[in-house]
C-alpha cells in the first residue's frame, strides 16, 4: 500500500515547510509543531445541513489542490452547558469559541512522522454529555502524548444535541429512520476514514483505540455494542462516562414529537424542520426535555439527547443486562476521578463554603438512594470521620453519578472473561480554590494528554509532571499493547471479581483491592433496583 500513497513535504508561500498527505478526498497540507505534523479540520463527512439535517453521515466532498489544514474547525452546534461559578470559567484553561456550524464533521491528527511504521492509533471522543463540546479544546492538543510515546491520534467533531440525536424513526419516512443515531453514525464514519487512511499517517489500521472522557466515554460505550463499529477499533478507554444504559424508542419518540409541539410543526413537516435555522430548533431543546418522565433507571438511563436503542444501529443497551458480545475481544480500561461530583456542586453555596448540614445530607442523598440512605451515610460517616457534610456529599454523588455505572460496566465485561478489564482511580488534588474541588471531574484530561502548561495556574504543584507522565504513558502503553502496565507504574492486575484491583493513580500509584468494597453493592441495587 505504501507505494500508492502520497506524502511529501511542500514549501508553503511564507517559506515555511508544510507536511502534504494525499486523502480520498484531496491533498492536505498540515503544519509540523515541536516535531510532530499536525493536520487540523480534516473532513471526514459532508456537511448536515438542510437536506442532510438528521440524515446518516455522508462522504466529505472532494477537491481540488491542497487544502490548508492547519486550523480547527467543525464545532457543532451546542446545547447550554450546566450552570457554574464565575470563578471557575477558565479553570481547565482556554475553551473553544469557533462559530458553531453544521458543517462539523471534522477531526485532526498528529503523527510523530509519515512513514510506515504502523504506530497505533488513538482516537479521542470529547466530552459534553452528548450535547456540547468539541475536539479543538486546547487541553486536547495531542503534540506531546504523540511525540513522546510515538502514536498517532486523531480527535473528532461530530453532530450533539438535537442535531445528532432527534429520533424521528417513528415519525417520519425511511429516510429518517435512524436519526436518533445519526451523531453515533457520525463516529462510525470517522472510524472509516482512520481505517482507509491510518497508513498515509504512519499509523496501523489494525490497532486503533477509541477513548473519551465524560460524554466521550458514553461514546466509547455506545461504539462497544454497534456492530456497524466492530473490528474498526481494538481496544477502548472509557473515562469518567461509563454508559450502560441509553434511552428506548418510546420515550424518544415523546421527545421528538414534544420537540415539533414547541417548534408549531406537525409529523407530516419533517422537511420544514430541516429547513429551520440552528437557533430555532436549538430553543426547542430544554422545552421539549421539560415534558419527560423520569427515567425507569435514573442512575444508569443516559441522556435525552443522545443514542437511542433503536434494534438496529445500537441492537440493545450496551452494558444491561450484560457486557455485549459484540465486542469479547476488545480489552478496556476504565475509571474516573475520585471527586467527580465536587465540580457539579461548585455552583451550590452551601457546598462551596463546606456548610452543608447532617439534615441536608441525608435530605440530599435519600432523593437518589431512597431506603439505602442510611446504610450509606453511616458508611462515609465511618470511611471518614473528620470530613465534612459537604465532603460526604461530594463522595456519594460521585458514587451515585459516576463509579455505580463504571463498576457495573467493568463486573459485566469481566464476567464474559473474554479481554480483560482494568480499573483505575485518578486521586490526584488540584490545589485550586483552597483544595475545594478535590479531583473533580475532568481532572485527569491534561494529564492523560500532557498538557498541564494549557491549564490554570492555580492547579499547579510539586510533581503533576511526573504524574502526567505516567498517565500518559500509561495510555498510550495500553494503545499499544492492550495492557496498561509498565515500568512506570506498579503491576497492575486485571480487574476480577476476587480481587477487584485498582490502580490509584496519584503522586505515589497504588494498588488498592475493591474500594469502597462494602458499599459497592449496595450502590448496585440502588442502581439498577
Amino acid at each position: 500500500m505504501a507505494g500508492d500513497i502520497d506524502i511529501r513535504t511542500e514549501r508553503t508561500a511564507d517559506s515555511t515547510r508544510s507536511p502534504v498527505v494525499e486523502t480520498a478526498s484531496g491533498r492536505l497540507a498540515g503544519i509540523t509543531s515541536a516535531g510532530v505534523h499536525v493536520f487540523k479540520g480534516i473532513p471526514y463527512g459532508a456537511s448536515t445541513a438542510g437536506a442532510n439535517r438528521f440524515m446518516p453521515p455522508r462522504k466529505p466532498e472532494p477537491w481540488t489542490g491542497v487544502r490548508e489544514a492547519t486550523a480547527y474547525a467543525g464545532r457543532s452546534p451546542q446545547a447550554p452547558a450546566a450552570a457554574q461559578r464565575p470563578e471557575l470559567a477558565t479553570v481547565w484553561g482556554p475553551v473553544d469559541t469557533l462559530p458553531v456550524g453544521e458543517d462539523c464533521l471534522t477531526l485532526h491528527v498528529w503523527t510523530p512522522a509519515l512513514d510506515n511504521s504502523k504506530r497505533p492509533i488513538m482516537v479521542w471522543l470529547h466530552g459534553g454529555a452528548f450535547s456540547y463540546g468539541s475536539a479543538n479544546s486546547p487541553r486536547y492538543d495531542s503534540t506531546n502524548l504523540a511525540r513522546r510515546n510515538d502514536v498517532v491520534v486523531v480527535a473528532v467533531n461530530h453532530r450533539l444535541n438535537i442535531f445528532g440525536h432527534l429520533d424521528l424513526s417513528d415519525i417520519g419516512d425511511d429516510r429518517f429512520a435512524q436519526s436518533g443515531n445519526a451523531g453515533i453514525l457520525d463516529l462510525v464514519a470517522a472510524l472509516e476514514w482512520v481505517r482507509e487512511h491510518a497508513e498515509r499517517f504512519g499509523g496501523d489500521p489494525g490497532n486503533v483505540t477509541i477513548f473519551g472522557q465524560s460524554g466521550g466515554g458514553g461514546k466509547v460505550s455506545a461504539l462497544l455494542a454497534m456492530p456497524s463499529a466492530k473490528g474498526l477499533f481494538h481496544k477502548a478507554i472509557v473515562q469518567s462516562g461509563a454508559s450502560v444504559r441509553f434511552a428506548e424508542r418510546e420515550r424518544t419518540t415523546r421527545l421528538a414529537d414534544a420537540v415539533l409541539k414547541h417548534l408549531g410543526l406537525g409529523r407530516g413537516q419533517l422537511d420544514a424542520l430541516q429547513a429551520l435555522p440552528l437557533a430555532q430548533l436549538q430553543q426547542a431543546v430544554e422545552p421539549a426535555q421539560k415534558t419527560l418522565p423520569r427515567p425507569a433507571h435514573p442512575l444508569l438511563d443516559r441522556y435525552n439527547f443522545g443514542p437511542v436503542i433503536d434494534g438496529h444501529v445500537l441492537p440493545a443497551h450496551p452494558f444491561d443486562p450484560g457486557a455485549p458480545a459484540l465486542s469479547d475481544h476488545v480489552p478496556i480500561m476504565i475509571g474516573g476521578t475520585k471527586d467527580e461530583a465536587s465540580i457539579f456542586l461548585a455552583p451550590d453555596e452551601a457546598v462551596w463554603s463546606r456548610t452543608v448540614t447532617e439534615d441536608d445530607l441525608r435530605k440530599r442523598i435519600a432523593a437518589v438512594a431512597g431506603g439505602a440512605a442510611d446504610e450509606l451515610l453511616a458508611y462515609y460517616k465511618r470511611r471518614d470521620p473528620d470530613a465534612s457534610a459537604s465532603d460526604r456529599l461530594i463522595t456519594a454523588l460521585t458514587a451515585s453519578n459516576f463509579a455505580v455505572r463504571s463498576v457495573l460496566l467493568a463486573e459485566r465485561k469481566a464476567a464474559r472473561a473474554k479481554a480483560p478489564v482494568w480499573m483505575y482511580s485518578f486521586d490526584w488534588e488540584t490545589p485550586a480554590f483552597g483544595g475545594r474541588l478535590k479531583s473533580p471531574h475532568s481532572m485527569d484530561v491534561p494529564f492523560v494528554f500532557d498538557t498541564l502548561h494549557v491549564i490554570g495556574e492555580a492547579h499547579h504543584k510539586p510533581r503533576a509532571q511526573a504524574l502526567a507522565d505516567k498517565v500518559s504513558k500509561t495510555w498510550a502503553t495500553f494503545a499499544r499493547t492492550g495492557d496498561p502496565n509498565s515500568d512506570a507504574l506498579p503491576a497492575w492486575p486485571a480487574y476480577a471479581d476476587g480481587r477487584r484491583a485498582t490502580m490509584i493513580f496519584d503522586d505515589e500509584c497504588r494498588i488498592v483491592d475493591d474500594p469502597d468494597g462494602e458499599v459497592r453493592s449496595l450502590w448496585g441495587k440502588v442502581a439498577t433496583g
